[in-house]
């Protein structure tokens, strides 16, 4: 029988300690957007380095920590997942990266995330095979947090990211199809914007036309939400695409994400 899957708590107050502590610990995954905000990522740092015997690494990390400007969820989650990249690469310790990649805590995932998305050894299509098990994490932290951290990769390098994207969009995964979508939003989300699509969106149809009816409402949130992203810089080539699609593949999908793409215009 299916484990049911943990709802948590509306508020950080009602969490019980012990699913605190738990998720403190990292022996279960954050269940809700509060959970996630709720977690101690150094006190999680912490009892990750103390179970793996790398104790050595976390000074030197919580010190970066504390020098962020801004010390958000995001930012300290980035801060942490670079510090990990360099200590264990100075270290050569290449075993330890792979265990937070298949960790049972969505946050030390997201950190493995990072360790992928800002080695800047790897070459972009490596780096984006690599991230690929991220973007099609169960967890929904991390298939955020995957994305954000090869945007700017994506935005330097735009030809050779839509030509590797786009093969993602054909994906079994919806998540990874998803992933192709929004990680090139022209305007995006908590994120640098990509001006070369703002100004000029139909570079990246290679990306969108596969996905132009696209069975998974999460899919389609997503080009909904690129579209409409660039409707406001070019919406007479959003309205003409849209068009387009209805003409050729008049379904209930796309007329979902036609409706979603189209709301800044008929504002």
């Amino acid at each position: 029988m299916m484990k049911e899957k943990r709802k948590g708590a509306r508020s950080i107050k009602d969490i019980p300690p012990v699913i605190l502590n738990q998720l403190n610990r990292g022996e279960i995954e954050t269940a809700n957007l509060t959970e996630w905000l709720a977690v101690d990522q150094r006190i999680l740092l912490e009892n990750l380095l103390e179970q793996q015997n790398r104790s050595k690494y976390l000074n030197n990390i919580l010190e970066s920590v504390d020098q962020l400007k801004k010390q958000s969820v995001n930012s300290i989650n980035e801060a942490i997942g670079t510090g990990l990249l360099s200590l264990a690469s100075a270290h050569n310790d290449e075993p330890f990266l792979s265990v937070l990649a298949t960790h049972p805590s969505d946050l030390v995932r997201c950190w493995a995330a990072y360790t992928v998305g800002k080695n800047q050894a790897l070459p972009l299509k490596e780096k984006l095979k690599r991230i690929q098990r991220f973007a099609a994490d169960s967890h929904f932290g991390v298939r955020e947090i995957s994305w954000m951290t090869v945007r700017h990769d994506i935005s330097k390098k735009l030809p050779e990211s839509i030509s590797i994207l786009s093969e993602w969009s054909g994906h079994d995964d919806e998540n990874v199809r998803r992933f192709a979508c929004e990680s090139t939003r022209p305007r995006g989300v908590w994120c640098e914007h990509i001006g070369q699509l703002k100004q000029n969106p139909g570079l990246a149809l290679d990306i969108l036309e596969p996905l132009h009816s696209d069975p998974s409402r999460y899919v389609q949130d997503s080009v909904g939400n690129w579209l409409n992203d660039a409707s406001k810089s070019q919406p007479e080539f959003v309205t003409e695409i849209c068009d387009e699609w209805i003409k050729n593949s008049p379904t209930k999908e796309t007329q979902y994400i036609v409706r979603k793409a189209l709301r800044t215009i008929r504002k």
